[in-house]
């Protein structure tokens, strides 16, 4: 495994720790819709949280500068996917978790329910 795998990894560990301790049921990890990914997919409740990880060992880099708009619309696909496939009549979240570090250090930023599922419209 390249080590950048091994990175993303680590962080998708970390980022479903805090979610099992929150009280959730993780799903799912790496799920996939054709080319789009979902990081984590977790349960608790109502509540179906489906998690972006993005994980930097170079504390200069904000790790969330990765998530785009396109980013975002392919998270967003892929959830629906996720949801038609299984039937569910859950409330979705998208989460984001950004850590910054190696395991010997390192920090995390999670910002629960960043964004709405964007919506297009036609004319």
């Amino acid at each position: 495994m390249a080590k950048n795998n091994d990175t993303g990894k680590w962080g998708e560990d970390i980022a479903a720790d805090i979610l099992a301790s929150e009280g959730y049921a993780i799903c799912e990890r790496n799920w996939r819709a054709g080319h789009d990914e979902i990081d984590i997919v977790a349960m608790r409740g109502k509540s179906l949280v489906f998690a972006e990880v993005k994980t930097r060992t170079d504390p200069g880099v904000d790790p969330l500068e990765a998530v785009d708009n396109k980013k975002i619309r392919r998270l967003a696909h892929a959830a629906l996917a996720y949801i038609r496939s299984k039937n569910l009549p859950h409330y979705p979240q998208f989460d984001l978790f950004a850590i910054t570090g190696t395991p010997g250090d390192y920090k995390v930023e999670h910002i629960p329910d960043a964004f709405d599922v964007p919506v297009k419209t036609y004319r």
